[in-house]
């Protein structure tokens, strides 16, 4: 499946598989109210990555969000870049850049990544 998304809007690449991450979407979701923000599950079947240079082990294993210049941000830079889009966080946003803490926030969101993968991933489903 290839998505026709717009370059000057953000992307942001999700796991539906995983109940958790679902649930944390479908919340930005109901935020993102007036649709800025390209939503693209990566679990769909057929999903085709290649258009954005990505592969699914990659997306499968960190958050990843294509800002609105096309920079390509994954971990914690990416949910600060998703915050900045959504009311209510772009406050959140601007603090952790004004105090640097997307340094911290990356450590524990690596830690989180590893573990979440683990769990979602160990038949083998986050390759193919």
């Amino acid at each position: 499946m290839t998505m026709k998304v717009s370059p000057n809007r953000p992307t942001v690449f999700f796991d539906g598989g995983c109940p958790l991450c679902r649930r944390e979407i479908a919340h930005y979701r109901r935020l993102d109210r007036h649709g800025r923000i390209h939503w693209f599950d990566v679990a769909e079947p057929g999903v085709q990555l290649d258009q954005f240079g990505l592969d699914r082990t990659a997306v499968m294993a960190r958050f990843h969000v294509r800002d609105a210049d096309g920079r390509m941000l994954t971990g914690a830079a990416a949910f600060v870049a998703l915050w900045r889009c959504l009311p209510g966080y772009r406050h959140l946003a601007r603090l952790v850049s004004a105090l640097h803490l997307t340094g911290l926030l990356e450590w524990g969101y690596r830690r989180f990544a590893v573990w979440r993968l683990r769990r979602r991933c160990d038949d083998g489903l986050c390759t193919r």
